[in-house]
């Protein structure tokens, strides 16, 4: 049997999935194996009011195998160990690219899976925990935001970051933006992150730092759960903009004559 006192670590995870009991519940299952709430959502396995059925029994539900949901788990889980690049030795293109492709990817993903867990838990939780409607008004606003953040930084900035670097390293003049020098748009960027990170506080305090009320469901644990999670992937994403990728640019673009 799974312990769900603590989840599992890296080291232990494709061990545990690899020996999948089919007798195990699926609720054992979503609270010790990090990533399971992810796949079951996707391969269509309710655990949450459906959580005290085995493992076997939800899989001949859902008209899957265990070994397809071995396979998946396997899956996610490898999906999460690759580790950041050394950010002081890469290009700024590689930087931008692994931006874009693990913390982008990562947020838009979470963004509609979280719309969906906040919903489903506000339709049966709402009423003896009203500041659910405080926490969906804020992951609202700070849906919206982040998407038309990222937008501009992969249509208007990063683009430009990546000319610019061309242009340095070529030894290649580079056309004057509109915006007038990168210093601009990566201002504004820094200040859409910290309305972000002001979102993210204000989130964890109606929550009180996500404590799980006694009568929390695993769609409960497993929202709070993965609020937690954007906002620690949120801290990384802004750390490698502000602190490596914008000065970088900054300093690296010549001055206006």
């Amino acid at each position: 049997m799974i312990c769900c006192a603590s989840a599992l670590s890296a080291a232990t995870f494709l061990e545990t999935a690899m020996n999948l009991e089919p007798n195990t519940s699926v609720r054992e299952l979503a609270l010790g194996i990090p990533g399971a709430t992810r796949v079951f959502e996707k391969i269509g396995i309710d655990y949450c009011c459906g959580g005290q059925q085995s493992l076997q029994d939800a899989c001949a539900k859902a008209g899957i195998t265990i070994e397809a949901v071995r396979s998946s788990l396997e899956s996610e889980e490898r999906s999460h160990l690759t580790p950041e690049p050394n950010v002081l030795a890469v290009t700024l293109a590689e930087l931008i690219d692994h931006i874009v492709e693990t913390h982008h990817v990562f947020t838009r993903n979470e963004i509609g899976r979280l719309r969906t867990l906040l919903n489903k838990v506000c339709s049966k939780h709402i009423k003896n925990h009203p500041e659910l409607t405080r926490l969906l008004s804020l992951f609202e606003v700070l849906a919206s935001e982040l998407v038309t953040h990222m937008m501009k930084e992969e249509r208007v900035l990063f683009p430009y970051v990546m000319a610019l670097e061309d242009s340095v390293r070529n030894g290649r003049s580079i056309q004057s933006p509109q915006f007038g020098t990168v210093a601009n748009p990566v201002r504004m960027m820094m200040i859409e992150h910290d309305k972000a990170g002001e979102l993210l506080k204000t989130m964890r305090q109606t929550t009180s730092n996500y404590a799980l009320p006694d009568d929390a469901c695993v769609s409960y644990q497993t929202l709070f759960q993965a609020l937690d999670a954007l906002e620690k992937d949120l801290h990384q994403h802004i750390h490698l903009e502000n602190n490596i990728l914008f000065p970088r640019a900054v300093e690296m673009e010549p001055p206006l004559s």
